[in-house]
């Protein structure tokens, strides 16, 4: 599958609870293998989830692709929101 076609795909907690969408992946170029998702999270989940909301954009977290149930329609997780807490947000490199 290509990895950019998961941009913007809901993520879905293993209780139903909508996080955000898909913005990106985080890749191992000495593997060649993805090891993270990048999720956009809502304002909500944002909230839950203990984060700061950016005055512009999103909080991106980065969930390693086993906390990953199944993906089709929607990217469905192996844990709720609850354990999704202490998540690492995305560091973006410059």
């Amino acid at each position: 599958m290509d990895a950019t076609r998961l941009n913007g795909v809901r993520v879905i907690a293993a209780d139903s609870y909508t996080l955000g969408e898909v913005d990106g992946v985080n890749v191992d170029p000495k593997q060649w293998r993805v090891t993270h998702l990048k999720v956009g999270l809502s304002d909500d989940a944002t909230r839950e989830l203990g984060f700061n909301k950016p005055l512009l954009g999103s909080v991106k977290i980065c969930l390693p692709v086993e906390t990953i149930a199944g993906y089709g329609d929607v990217v469905t997780l192996r844990k709720s929101l609850i354990e999704l807490k202490g998540s690492d947000e995305c560091k973006t490199k410059r």
